[in-house]
């Protein structure tokens, strides 16, 4: 059985005061969550989808879900950087989750387009409304956050523009 740390119990030292670490717990946990959702997700897509553009849409979401992993690993890392405990357990992120599970069965090219354009949209939207808060903590961890939405965005373009 392991221990979950408060930010005021916490093993690791931190520059950052409790309240700074409690900003940091209550905007970057769903950020972790929603990375980590992706790439689970996106790996499922990955296996189900078919179509006449399943080999681009194959490879384009193992690109996609490595780097949800890299970013997803980065905020985790961040975390626990400074004191705040990461959670990346399957049930917390199955719990937490806010996304419709993927259909059952094989899925089509476009849905699967249509599907990551939705969430990547709703992800970007979301971490891109956490920013001023965790800035007004901790400018390293905003600027990560900076970082991943300039991805996002990105990967939205990327993916929403094959539905053209």
């Amino acid at each position: 059985m392991s221990v979950t740390h408060s930010p005021s119990t916490s093993p690791v030292r931190s520059t950052l005061d409790e309240d700074a670490r409690a900003v940091l717990t209550d905007n970057l946990q769903p950020v972790l969550r929603d990375l980590v959702d992706l790439a689970l997700v996106g790996k499922q897509a990955h296996w189900v989808v078919v179509g006449p553009q399943f080999r681009t849409i194959h490879l384009h979401l193992d690109e996609l879900l490595e780097q949800w992993r890299l970013w997803g690993d980065a905020v985790a890392e961040r975390m626990s950087t400074v004191g705040v405990v990461p959670d990346g357990r399957p049930e917390r992120i199955a719990g937490d989750g806010r996304f419709d599970p993927l259909p059952d069965g094989w899925i089509q090219d476009r849905d699967v387009v249509t599907i990551f354009s939705d969430r990547l949209e709703q992800v970007g939207r979301d971490l891109r409304s956490r920013i001023p808060a965790v800035e007004g903590v901790d400018q390293v961890s905003a600027d990560l956050l900076l970082e991943i939405l300039t991805g996002l965005e990105e990967q939205l373009w990327m993916v929403s523009a094959q539905l053209g």
